[in-house]
């Protein structure tokens, strides 16, 4: 076996990416605070080619050099909007025909290995603020819930990890 080198592997340029289809996801980031975190969301929704991401209440918008750091120029090839709170980017969402899931530990949550897209549907996962998780009123109004498995002492994963295991989970169910 050899590594690819990077010229090898075939990557769209920023300008064929952008008319590239996307999957139909967006990531809704609820009050992220950590702008590594938010780099690192761009980064993966790059990597799975999704719709784009939603920014809301103190999450970070780019340019930023720390968000930059970890997305490695990703937050120029994902579509982002701004919210000024997380309610609102859930009501445009619902407009445009989004399934709002919340990813969050909820009662009567969905575990994410038995979750099953719908091809043809849309969906907006919404993750949580890192100490807080996603707002009561942002789940209230969401249509489900999934959760992730988690077997050990920590009652949570760090978001951009938890965004990278859920959008793989939902992407290879789609293609």
């Amino acid at each position: 076996m050899r590594k690819l080198k990077v010229t090898e592997m075939g990557r769209l340029s920023i300008e064929e990416y952008q008319y590239a289809e996307k999957l139909p996801i967006v990531v809704v980031l609820d009050n992220v605070r950590s702008l590594y975190n938010v780099g690192s969301v761009f980064r993966t929704a790059d990597a799975f080619r999704i719709t784009g991401i939603a920014l809301c209440g103190i999450t970070a918008t780019p340019p930023h050099p720390e968000i930059h750091k970890t997305a490695l120029g990703a937050e120029q090839s994902v579509h982002w909007q701004y919210y000024h709170n997380t309610m609102e980017a859930v009501e445009s969402l619902r407009i445009q025909g989004y399934t709002i899931l919340v990813v969050e530990q909820c009662e009567g949550s969905t575990m994410l290995q038995h979750f099953r897209p719908a091809a043809g549907t849309k969906y907006a996962i919404i993750l949580g603020n890192e100490v807080y998780g996603v707002q009561q009123s942002v789940v209230d109004a969401s249509d489900a819930c999934l959760e992730i498995p988690q077997f050990g002492t920590k009652h949570s994963l760090n978001v951009s990890v938890t965004t990278g295991i859920v959008l793989w989970t939902l992407v290879r169910n789609l293609i």
